[in-house]
């Protein structure tokens, strides 16, 4: 069974920005958004998450908000970022979202406190 995925014009703004908004799918956007499908897998490991069920759902909110495409392939699916589209209907949200998100991590890592020396 393909999943339902909206067309362009379905993709609503705070779909997209409640689908970003969880650390995890953050992350899987920012692997997805280097290029290429990549097999849900795959994107396990490179998240470090171990529970598949967890991720099922992440796909699925990340796939009806619009932000992935998910298409099967044998007995995987496939994951691909909808950059086209997201970018035509929201030019540079993308962008900023995932700037912002890296800054946020070099802000946390410069105020984080050393590890401790033994």
């Amino acid at each position: 069974m393909t999943p339902r995925h909206p067309d362009r014009d379905q993709i609503r703004i705070e779909s997209v920005l409640s689908a970003l908004g969880s650390r995890v799918r953050l992350d899987a956007v920012r692997v997805l958004d280097a290029g290429g499908e990549h097999n849900c897998g795959s994107l396990l490991g490179i998240l470090g998450v171990t529970a598949k069920s967890t991720m099922t759902h992440h796909w699925r909110v990340l796939r009806e908000s619009g932000v992935i495409r998910q298409r099967p392939s044998g007995r995987e699916n496939l994951l691909s970022l909808r950059r086209e589209d997201l970018d035509a209907r929201y030019p540079g949200l993308l962008d900023a979202v995932l700037t912002g998100a890296l800054r946020d991590d070099t802000d946390d890592a410069a105020t984080s406190p050393a590890p401790a020396r033994r």
